[in-house]
Order: structure tokens, then C-alpha cells, then sequence
């Protein structure tokens, strides 16, 4: 959420940014809003302090026996009047909160101008993609090849966009989730969180799903939300909360499932595990000094780099454009994988930057150590999240990047370990989960 004082300070900012992401300026809207919730208030302040004087006004005369009637006639039509003046300006502010919780947080100037992913940035490049000496096939069919991955089942349990893993290819979901929980927590000071998979409205009001998202979600019959990404847990673990300055930075890791209902994916990814209604993901979330958010957010890249670095996975690093960059972020980097199946790049991670919007909306604050304290009391924290990676995916950019002629999948070197040491999944070892 934005700061209503900082629109009406920098309107021209703000309406600019709103530009960016192609969308119409809105301040002189806001702002003649604010005054009219703003000019309320102060007549319902008139009002109460007239009710005051007047009732002291009161009680004097009558301790003098004189006449009160028509002070007593004022004071009951302010009584009428300041009632209609209160829902008026509950009105107004209801208006204004329901504005400013569907606003998008401010751009960073950095951010490049672009309709869609079509025109992100490449920042840099990673890894030289494998030079096959036969076809490389798509990560569905090696998975159906091998009998350890099986979308018909997953259909007739659950529909489309669902899948079943089987024998080694469940073990290697699982070790890559371990792997990265492992990276994470030992070489960049991220504490592992078992979180809720369900929160309540206030959860995924914080983080900025709700309310304009609600079709993006899943919600059980008593009203809570599947988390979309373990972003909402884990972010809103600060939520209501002064926290020391001394303790900040918080850095958080969990390994979930994610739910996302792909309500504006119709026709898009409709074969293989890029895009389903569950999936799991390792969630990356820091909780920072304004003063650090840039500094984390180019360490939380480097989190995830590793990740594909140590996986020999050649990615890039992407600076998405105004058009692309999600509504909550003002800056965002994906990492994008390459798949040889595919022959392209996809996304495996988003790290964004969200600087105090979220925390505004989850009331999240610090206070500042030593003198500052008293000069400036609390200010919000600045969050970020990123995926530290998405599993499925990595698993997909394993198959495909690792697949040998003979529909085998070489397990990298460094998943070796998490596998008992397996080596190769083949036809021999489909069905192994030692």
C-alpha cells in the first residue's frame, strides 16, 4: 500500500509511475478524495470541541440559574449534525482505502520501459548451453519414457494441470528441494520455517494478493487461502510487530507447496509441469533496513544463482520491464533456465524488491537503534522475496539438460549425495528410491 502523504506530496511521481505500467493517472482522483475525507474530519473536530465548549457553557449557566435554552438548542443540533458528519467521513475514508489497496507500488527508476516479458532487459548470462548429438526431448516425455511421470492418473484424480511422480523422480524432487534448503541455510544465513499452507484474508491482504488476486487463489470452505507461494508465510511472520533495528536483517527459507488456480493461463503450458494448480517451491523472504533493501536484493539473486550454478544449469538474468513487474515490486529480476526440449529460456525464479509496500499493509515497523530512536520512533521495514528456486522446475531443467540418447537422466554431481548416490536414472532404475 502507498502512502497517501507521500501521493499528495509527489503527484507527479506517482502518476508517472502508473504511466509506466500503463495505467491512468490517478492522483488529482486521490487527492481530491483526501481533502474531502481531510476537510470532514476537521469540521467533525469543529463539531465535537463546539459539543464541548457548548456543554461547559451549559453547566455554568445553570449553576448561575441562568437561561440555557438556547444553548441547549445549539448543542442538540450539533449532537444531530456530528453523527451525519462521522458517516461522511467513514465514507470518504473507506473510498479512499479501497483506491489505495488496489494501487500498484511505485517503480524503481531503474526499471526499464516495456509493455510485456517480450521486452525485458538481459542483465547477464550464465553457462554455455550442451551441444547434443541427437534430439533432446521434452521433460514429459522423458518422464513418461522412464514410467515416472504420469499426467493421465493425475488427471483422473485431480484434472488438468496436476502430475504424479514416481520412484526416482520423486527422490530427485525431493533432493533438490534438500539441496536448496541445505545451500541456503548453511553458506547464506537464511533460517529454515515450517509455515501455515493456509492463512487467513489478513495473511494474503499483506503481501498483496488480496483483494485485487482473489481469482489467482484457492479458498477452502471456512474462508481461508491456500498460499500461492510461501512468500505470504513467511513475509507475514513480521506482521503487527516493532522490531529491534539491531535484529534486522530477518532472513527466512521454506520449502512449500504453492496453489495457484492459472486463471489467465488458458491455453498456455497445457503439457508438462511449467505451469499447474500445485507445485513446490523453496521461498527466499528478507525483512531489511530501507537503507540495506538494495544490497539484499542483489545478494537474494546471488542465492538463487548459486542454486543453478552448483546444478551446471545454464540461465540469465533478467531485469523485468514497468509492463511485466508484478504489482507489488518496484524492481524484479527472473532468472530464466535454458531448456533444450524447448530450446528457450524459462523462468525458474523472481526476486523482488518490495520496499515498504508490503509492510505498510502489515503494519511491520522497526525502530531505529541508539538517538535516531527517539528523533524519528518506528519506520517500516523494506521486504523481499524471491524463489530460491521453484522445484518443479529445476527438476524440468534437470531432465532436459541431463538427458542422454538412451532416454537416461545423468543426476548432477552435486544431487548425487541426496540421491544415495545414484548416478543415472535409467530404465533399470526407474523405480528406484533407495
Amino acid at each position: 500500500m502507498l502512502d497517501i502523504k507521500w501521493i499528495r506530496e509527489h503527484p507527479k511521481i506517482f502518476d508517472n509511475s502508473l504511466k509506466r505500467r500503463h495505467q491512468e493517472p490517478m492522483s488529482a482522483q486521490i487527492i481530491d478524495l483526501d481533502t474531502l475525507r481531510r476537510n470532514a474530519q476537521t469540521r467533525l473536530q469543529e463539531l465535537q470541541n463546539e459539543r464541548n465548549t457548548l456543554a461547559k457553557a451549559i453547566g455554568e449557566a445553570k449553576r448561575q440559574g441562568k437561561d440555557a435554552i438556547d444553548l441547549a438548542q445549539q448543542a442538540a443540533t450539533v449532537k444531530e449534525t456530528i453523527p451525519l458528519l462521522e458517516e461522511e467521513e467513514r465514507q470518504y475514508a473507506d473510498r479512499l482505502h479501497l483506491i489505495l489497496t488496489h494501487l500498484p507500488n511505485i517503480l524503481d527508476d531503474i526499471v526499464p520501459e516495456g509493455r510485456d516479458e517480450s521486452d525485458n532487459l538481459e542483465i547477464r548470462r550464465w553457462g554455455t548451453p550442451r551441444t547434443f548429438d541427437f534430439t533432446p526431448l521434452p521433460h514429459y516425455a522423458l518422464g513418461e519414457k522412464l514410467g515416472l511421470m504420469d499426467f493421465e492418473t493425475a488427471a483422473k484424480i485431480s484434472g488438468a494441470r496436476f502430475v504424479i511422480l514416481k520412484g526416482a523422480l520423486a527422490r530427485m524432487e525431493r533432493a533438490l528441494a534438500q539441496f536448496m534448503l541445505d545451500l541456503h541455510t548453511q553458506e547464506f544465513g537464511y533460517q529454515e520455517v515450517a509455515p501455515p499452507f493456509l492463512v487467513r484474508d489478513e495473511a494474503v491482504y499483506g503481501t498483496g494478493q488480496l483483494p485485487k488476486f482473489t481469482q489467482d487463489l484457492f479458498q477452502t470452505t471456512d474462508g481461508r487461502w491456500l498460499i500461492p507461494t510461501a512468500e505470504v508465510s513467511l513475509t507475514n511472520l513480521v506482521r503487527e510487530t516493532i522490531l529491534a533495528g539491531e535484529s534486522l536483517p530477518l532472513r527466512f527459507t521454506a520449502f512449500t507447496p504453492c496453489f495457484r488456480s492459472e486463471a489467465g493461463a488458458a491455453g498456455r503450458d497445457t503439457r508438462g509441469m511449467i505451469r499447474q494448480h500445485q507445485f513446490l517451491k523453496v521461498e527466499l523472504v528478507s525483512i531489511v533496513h530501507p537503507d540495506k533493501a538494495e544490497a539484499e536484493h542483489q545478494r537474494m539473486v546471488k542465492a538463487a544463482e548459486t542454486v543453478l550454478q552448483r546444478l551446471d544449469i545454464p540461465y540469465r538474468v533478467m531485469l523485468l520491464t514497468s509492463g511485466d513487474t508484478g504489482r507489488t515490486s518496484r524492481r524484479t529480476y527472473d532468472l530464466e533456465v535454458w531448456l533444450p526440449g524447448e530450446e528457450t529460456y524459462r523462468e525458474i525464479s523472481s526476486c523482488s524488491n518490495c520496499g515498504d509496500y508490503q509492510a505498510r499493509r502489515m503494519q511491520a515497523r522497526f525502530r531505529p537503534q541508539n538517538e535516531t530512536a527517539t528523533k524519528s520512533g518506528t519506520e517500516f521495514v523494506h521486504t523481499l522475496n524471491g524463489s530460491g528456486v521453484a522445484v518443479g522446475r529445476a527438476l524440468i531443467a534437470v531432465l532436459e539438460n541431463y538427458q542422454n540418447s538412451d532416454g537416461s537422466i545423468t543426476i548432477p554431481k552435486v544431487l548425487q549425495p541426496y540421491m544415495n548416490g545414484i548416478k543415472e536414472i535409467s530404465l533399470d532404475l526407474k523405480d528406484s528410491s533407495r
